[in-house]
This record gives structure tokens, C-alpha cells and sequence, in this order.
């Protein structure tokens, strides 16, 4: 049994098989992942944003913001978290601080991205930094981590962006530099997927990308550990506010909650044993 969330999150990325983060944005919402079963959660950039400034993703969150909601994620339960860090909020520099930040805050592992960012002035076509600025600022990711067991995984949309073979280019750099994954963002098929595997050889994780690519045992055999589902959990609770409130509004009953999930999810049960253990006066024996 791992140790740490980390040390969970490490395995899972050394063993053989592919598994699906759970999309998370709060204390609740990992607990909920935790005990359904999931294995891992993600925070989504664009997921991060909406929930904390009711805003796309349009770089217009700060750092603090999400080390601020990391750790509030985090401090609710052992379900190890992977965290979208965007383009590190700036340089190398700023990418080593990212490191520390999310580190403290307790992420079990993070993804820096080779996209340049926030949109310059004037382009609307998503362009990639050059190889030399993402080696730049992985290395100083890398340098910047306290903590061996966080993981500090290189992403590239080179596939989307630019060619497979930048995307080759890009994933033998990282790799040689010594991230501990790749987290590729717009697969086509898995003949790119077979061709960035035998290109490296360090974990693949896969966000972004069309359909069908394959169930789980395929793309374990690619070497793939992590393969996200999308984002679903935020909207579909934005859905389901919209309706209480409507109905409300409205004069109507609301959809039926559920009490004991909500118990569950705030874990209401410890909280009553906690004050009755150091609330209540004490006892005689």
C-alpha cells in the first residue's frame, strides 16, 4: 500500500495499467471520486477557472488562486491529484515557482505545458514555445521540486499544433531531461501513440484527444497510464443548480437531493464522533 498520495500516483503511472482520473474542483467532489473508487483526480485548467472565477480559460486565473484551491482539494482526503500547471504562469523562473507552490499545496503530481501562453497580442493560432524555452522550463521545474515523489510530467499539443515529428522532437527532449511522464494533448490514433512510444520510454498520459482510440488494455499496451474522460463533473453541477434554482423560482419542487450522499461527502458521521469524543464533558470511569 503506498504511503502517499504521491507514492499512489507514482505507482499507478509504474504499473501496467491505464486508469481514469476523475474530473475534481473542490473538497467534495474528490471525496466523492475517492470513494466511488477512482484511483486518481485531476484539476483541469479550464476546470479550475470556471469554478473558482466563473471564467474560461483564458490564462486569466493566478497562481495563488490555484495553489489556494489545490490545497483545499488536497486537505480532504488521500485521492491523489493531478494538476494542470498551464505553462508554469510565466518563464522558467515562474515554472520553478509553480513547483513550489503546488508542491506545498500537496499535489501529488503536475503537467507543464509547451504551449505559449496567454495568447499574444494579434494571434488566435495556438503556437507551441520553442523546444529550447520548454527544456528551459522543465529543467527548472524539475530543479525546484523538494519532493522526489512529485511528479513532474511534461506536456506537449506538438500533435495538434505542429507534426508528429516535433511532437517526437519534443517528447525525446523531456524525456532525456527527466520527466517523470508525457501527457499528450490532441492524439489522433494510436499509430501516433505507437510511434511516441517507441520514442520513449517513460509513461504516456493522454488528454484532448478524438474517441475511440481504444479501451483501456490497448492502450495500456502503449504504454498509456493515465487517459483522461473529459471534464463532466462541473457542468453537470451547474446543471443541476440551474434546475433547483429554476424550479424554486418557479414555485416547484425541486429535484429530490440526497441526504446521505451529502453525510458522505462532508463526512459527517467523523465530525459527530469528533465532538462527541472532545465536546462532551468527560465521564467518570
Amino acid at each position: 500500500m503506498p504511503a502517499t498520495p504521491r507514492d499512489a500516483f507514482r505507482a499507478l503511472l509504474a504499473g501496467p495499467g491505464c486508469v481514469h482520473p476523475a474530473s475534481v474542483y473542490d473538497a467534495a467532489t474528490a471525496r466523492i471520486a475517492a470513494d466511488i473508487g477512482y484511483e486518481c483526480g485531476i484539476l483541469g485548467g479550464s476546470v479550475a477557472s470556471a469554478a473558482v472565477l466563473a471564467a474560461p480559460d483564458l490564462m486569466v486565473m493566478t497562481l495563488t488562486e490555484l495553489a489556494g484551491l489545490v490545497r483545499r482539494i488536497t486537505r480532504a482526503g488521500p485521492l491523489p491529484l493531478l494538476v494542470d500547471a498551464d505553462h508554469g504562469f510565466g518563464n522558467a523562473l515562474s515554472a520553478a515557482r509553480t513547483v513550489e507552490e503546488l508542491e506545498a499545496a500537496g499535489a501529488a503530481a503536475l503537467t507543464l505545458e509547451d504551449t505559449l501562453l496567454p495568447q499574444p497580442f494579434g494571434e488566435s493560432a495556438t503556437r507551441l514555445v520553442s523546444l529550447e524555452e520548454g527544456l528551459g522550463k522543465l529543467r527548472a521545474a524539475l530543479a525546484a521540486r523538494r519532493d522526489p515523489a512529485l511528479c513532474v510530467v511534461a506536456r506537449t499539443g506538438a500533435l495538434s499544433a505542429t507534426t508528429l515529428e516535433d511532437a517526437l522532437e519534443r517528447a525525446r527532449a523531456y524525456a532525456a531531461a527527466g520527466a517523470d511522464g508525457l501527457f499528450l494533448t490532441g492524439v489522433q490514433d494510436l499509430a501516433q501513440l505507437a510511434a511516441l512510444r517507441a520514442a520513449v520510454d517513460i509513461p504516456l498520459l493522454v488528454g484532448g484527444s478524438r474517441e475511440g482510440l481504444g479501451d483501456a488494455a490497448t492502450l495500456a499496451g502503449l504504454g498509456v497510464r493515465v487517459m483522461l474522460q473529459g471534464h463532466h463533473s462541473f457542468p453537470a453541477a451547474l446543471r443541476a443548480v440551474e434546475e433547483t434554482l429554476r424550479a424554486l423560482r418557479q414555485g416547484d419542487a425541486p429535484a429530490a437531493n440526497d441526504p446521505a450522499l451529502l453525510r458522505r461527502a462532508l463526512r459527517a458521521e467523523d465530525y459527530a464522533a469528533a465532538g462527541r469524543a472532545f465536546l462532551q464533558p468527560s465521564r467518570p470511569a
